[in-house]
């Protein structure tokens, strides 16, 4: 009896028109998320590496290691991003690196393309996000009482069929027809990714295709949702009303309102503040040097050489006792808004968790590696980078490059300088969050979709139970 009802089910929904419409719509929004998403990744691992190829030019010609004084490195583009982008748009992808003190990160994608920041790129959450859960919405609305309405529901029960049954049978039906064909641009789509040049290794397949099963988990909590309104309202019209609404709080609303809330409960430093103490602390230190150079003797009297190297000593000794002053009290701050920032953060996140979307957000930027701890992951890679660069400049000068003047006497019996090598230099390696570490963290969020998908068919079978159907 449960397969005759699915199947009938099914065969109601793929012969309708409106199946027609919304399916071929579908289709076209995926594989163009895949198609433009992978033309993104490659505009992007151009620019990529165009920019290390010109910051090695810049050095190239030079032969004293100490006239280098600008050297970036960038945030390499991850292939998942090309389906769910994420914050990977909207953070800094370019650090300067100095060789001492903070690094500042810039060049968000936006940046060289503002429109985007309006319209956003399309994406494969997109599509599920906004798409897929107004479709399920529109073929789900009327399950019930639109079955009432045209008299068919009445015939149904006047063979023996047990209301559990149909309305499982319902539920099972209208996923299956929805999802299995959506099976099909998804595999094209998929297909498209070795075409356009994304590789993907063997576990960001298994993040690809939790992000599919993601995808399908969220659209199943739409359709469930809107049996289950369905069931609880004599008109059609009254339930699809219902579920705008309910669909208005869950993407626009709640997610917005969760970020007000946290920002209102925790006080979290602006940044210009903390800008201007540490400009105040570190016009301090220089005021305090700048007396300790005018009291400086060298005790090598006519010797300019040794004064040199007496100066630069002392030069170097002042730069590192500024520097370890400067790092303390600025580590101090930013420990304090970190700790702030993610306090907020885990607010925001935990009351945005009472909508769907927000999980299916949360569960997919996690898979794809571009949640807000991509930011964070960048930043440390930065910084760990910032020390080994650090290392060898000062194997190649016997100075920290950031460390300030140095003074040299130059001698014109000298051979001519060769020029430095810049492959020398180390290579900055960006180490993402691991693959099994970004899994288990989108499991919390995929069990909340199952979890939604599990509360709203027990709300629609026990509300179906006391449903009347004449």
């Amino acid at each position: 009896m449960l397969k005759h009802i699915v199947e009938k089910e099914i065969r109601d929904i793929l012969i309708s028109t409106k199946f027609t419409v919304t399916f071929t719509i579908c289709s076209l929004l995926i594989i163009l998320s895949f198609y433009t998403g992978a033309k993104n990744h490659q505009l992007a691992q151009a620019k990529y590496e165009a920019g290390k190829s010109e910051n090695l030019r810049q050095i190239e010609g030079l032969t004293d290691w100490l006239s280098v004084r600008q050297f970036r490195v960038y945030l390499p583009p991850q292939p998942l991003e090309s389906l769910v982008s994420g914050v990977s748009n909207d953070i800094g992808r370019t650090a300067e690196i100095s060789g001492r003190g903070e690094i500042p990160v810039e060049d968000s994608r936006f940046g060289d393309d503002p429109i985007f920041a309006i319209f956003r790129f399309l994406d494969i959450e997109f599509v599920f996000q906004i798409i897929l859960s107004l479709f399920a919405i529109l073929f789900a609305y009327d399950a019930i009482n639109g079955e009432k309405e045209k008299g068919t529901l009445r015939l149904t029960f006047s063979n023996s069929i047990p209301k559990d049954i149909f309305i499982l049978g319902k539920l099972i039906g209208s996923f299956l027809a929805l999802v299995i064909p959506l099976l099909i641009p998804v595999l094209i789509g998929t297909l498209l990714l070795p075409l356009l040049g994304i590789q993907l290794k063997g576990d960001e397949w298994i993040r690809y295709s939790l992000i599919i099963l993601s995808g399908f988990l969220f659209t199943g909590v739409w359709l469930s949702l809107s049996v289950f309104i369905s069931s609880l309202t004599e008109k059609s019209s009254t339930s699809f009303l219902y579920l705008m609404v309910l669909w208005i709080f869950a993407v626009m609303i709640i997610p917005r309102l969760s970020v007000i809330v946290s920002g209102a409960a925790v006080d979290v430093p602006a940044l210009d503040e903390m800008n201007s103490k540490k400009a105040r602390f570190i016009s301090q230190l220089w005021s305090e040097d700048r007396e300790k150079i005018s009291l400086f003797k060298p005790t090598a009297g006519d010797d300019m050489q040794t004064t040199m190297n007496e100066l630069n000593k002392f030069m170097q000794t002042n730069a590192d006792d500024r520097d370890k002053k400067t790092n303390e009290f600025s580590s101090r701050l930013n420990e304090e808004r970190v700790n702030k920032e993610n306090l907020m953060q885990k607010v925001a996140f935990t009351i945005s968790r009472i909508s769907p979307v927000s999980s299916y957000s949360f569960a997919v930027t996690g898979l794809a590696g571009t949640s807000v701890d991509l930011k964070s992951s960048f930043r440390k890679s930065v910084e760990d980078y910032q020390i080994e660069y650090s290392n060898f400049m000062i194997s190649k000068t016997g100075q920290n490059p950031g460390s300030g003047m140095r003074f040299v006497i130059s001698d014109d019996n000298d051979e001519k300088p060769k020029n430095i090598n810049p492959g020398e230099i180390p290579e900055f390696k960006f180490r993402p969050v691991l693959s099994s570490n970004l899994i288990s963290g989108a499991l919390k969020d995929i069990g909340l979709l199952l979890f939604f998908n599990i509360i709203f068919f027990a709300g629609a079978f026990f509300s179906f139970r006391k449903f009347d159907v004449r």
